[in-house]
């Protein structure tokens, strides 16, 4: 071999590797923890990872590798790696997004469906619908924790709705309801991570909004479900329909559902040490990696917005027995059950267009840039909702129920409005979360999860008070502000956002490079590749 050869050695293609090259491994130092493994037969579109990418934790963070340039696409507004999204057939993600979606309506559908039978579980436990309605606060607390702490499946949820059902007394009915909360919405938060992984960025909305579709129709339609059986059976049949559904969910997963993640974590841990590879894992698992999200003004700000919206979600949809039924003098839990048909009619309207929308405007503003895309174009979808339908549709609301006017048709039609509304905000905002945060899907969307259903878990505490001393009206002039508050977050972001992100990176990128000496932990553990550039081995470090 010639000195030439000896120092640019020539990639070599085995017979089984399609082609494509296998480039000289460098050898593995305390600098670079982390060996790139290139295996011949993988595609080189799952090697290299895409700017793009939402799944998984990314300990490595951004990488310097990047895949070879593609030829030029001949479909609109396609990026560079997009060709990943293409492994999944179109007829399997829909599959995929039907049973994620299914899931998905499970733990909010819990949530509500107590609500028309809570006179009777409070009659069955000796005490007050007030303590019962705390059990559903701290449902909505651990709603929101679940996804920063665990990602466990609908299996532990089906085994406490048995739990629930059988439940002898109060301090039981009150562990298992929690508990099942805290496993319920496992597949809130892996589901739209999951459909981050098989959705392009401008695809994604039009998915999110199905399976958002889940999460919202299922507070909706809950209490009317529950008043159904309650009227006609038990109120614990409530908890034997939702375990039912939960073990048809684990099933539809079990069999339906394949691993749609591009790179998987415990690949970075192969030929590590044991103390390594526990360092490493302890960094993923930490739910700390979360919270440092918020760093991020553009996620507090969207966060706020998610949160607002839910808190209008809920202050409408838990006091509907309680100030419904003596306007309009009903009696039945079938009958008042009934109201909730109406904004989750709104959310199921929403559904075919919410997304579409959200998506729409993606492609718009690319076009309008020249073929550039910036994440934030996406919001711009729904800031007229949030701005004028959603506070007019709460402010009628409220005032027309305080002052006894117009009669049933005004605030069905209103929770009918609302509930469009909002399946034209949430698709918007669940997905710029997707966007801005590559390789950490389901972090960013546990960190959005945890903080907009703990503003649920307030809202269902303190409506029923606060609604008996001030007046439904202003309840919900309270509600609009804090919509309108969110609003003008949105717009902060729209305008800012970009620069935000860009300010925040540039301070770790410098962190990084001045701490080049040591293996650092970087926004959550990331570390840093070196780059294999034509061939030649990086230099090694002494």
């Amino acid at each position: 071999m010639t000195s030439t050869e000896e120092k640019h050695p020539i990639p070599t293609t085995s017979p089984e590797s399609n082609g494509i090259s296998e480039l000289p491994q460098p050898p593995l130092t305390y600098k670079q923890p982390f060996e790139r493994i290139t295996e011949p037969t993988r595609p080189l579109d799952v090697v290299y990872r895409s700017p793009s990418h939402v799944s998984g934790p990314d300990v490595l963070g951004p990488s310097s590798i990047q895949p070879p340039t593609p030829p030029p696409s001949s479909e609109p507004h396609e990026e560079a790696g997009d060709e990943i999204y293409d492994r999944v057939s179109p007829h399997r993600k829909h599959v995929i997004v039907t049973i994620l979606s299914f899931c998905a309506f499970l733990a909010p559908l819990s949530s509500t469906s107590v609500l028309a039978a809570v006179p009777q579980v409070a009659e069955t436990y000796h005490t007050t619908g007030s303590i019962i309605n705390v059990s559903n606060a701290a449902y909505m607390a651990l709603m929101g924790i679940s996804p920063v702490m665990t990602q466990l499946t609908t299996v532990l949820f089906f085994l406490l709705s048995i739990a629930t059902a059988l439940a002898p007394n109060l301090a039981s009915f009150f562990i298992f309801r929690a508990l099942s909360a805290f496993e319920g919405t496992a597949f809130i938060l892996l589901g739209a991570a999951c459909i981050g992984d098989i959705y392009r960025p401008t695809e994604r909305a039009t998915a999110l909004g199905w399976f958002m579709s889940g999460t919202l129709i299922g507070p909706a339609v809950g209490p009317c479900i529950g008043g159904i059986l309650v009227t006609y059976t038990s109120w614990r049949s409530i908890f034997w329909l939702q375990t039912a559904l939960a073990g048809t969910g684990a099933l539809g997963v079990f069999f339906l559902v394949p691993e749609t993640i591009h790179r998987k974590a415990i690949d970075d841990l192969q030929d590590r040490s044991r103390k390594e590879k526990v360092i490493a894992i302890l960094h993923m698992t930490n739910p700390i990696r979360v919270m440092r999200l918020f760093r991020y003004w553009n996620q507090v700000l969207v966060a706020f917005a998610s949160s607002a919206l839910v808190w209008n979600m809920y202050s409408l949809l838990t006091p509907i027995p309680y100030v419904l039924n003596p306007r309009f003098h009903l009696e039945s839990p079938l009958v008042s059950g009934l109201f909730y048909l109406a904004p989750g009619s709104g959310y199921l309207l929403g559904t075919f267009f919410g997304g579409r929308w959200a998506d729409r405007t993606v492609k718009l503003w690319i076009k309008k840039r020249n073929g550039v895309r910036i994440p934030e174009d996406r919001l711009r979808s729904a800031v007229p909702f949030m701005a004028v339908l959603m506070p007019s549709c709460i402010l009628v609301y409220g005032w027309a129920v305080d002052r006894a006017v117009g009669g049933i048709p005004v605030p069905v039609i209103m929770l009918f409005l609302q509930g469009v509304g909002q399946l034209f905000c949430f698709p918007s905002l669940n997905t710029y979360c997707l966007d801005v945060m590559p390789g950490r899907g389901a972090e960013v969307t546990a960190a959005n999860y945890f903080v907009r259903y703990l503003a649920g878990c307030v809202a269902t505490a303190v409506v029923l008070p606060a609604v008996e001393s001030i007046g439904v009206g202003w309840f919900e002039t309270i509600s609009t502000g804090l919509v309108i508050l969110s609003t003008i977050g949105v717009l902060a972001t729209i305008r800012w956002g970009k620069d935000w992100r860009e300010n925040i990176d540039a301070k770790k990128k410098g962190q990084v490079n001045d701490e080049s000496d040591e293996v650092t932990d970087v926004d959550d553990s990331q570390q840093l590749e070196e780059k294999v550039v034509d061939g030649e081995k990086p230099k090694e470090t002494v």
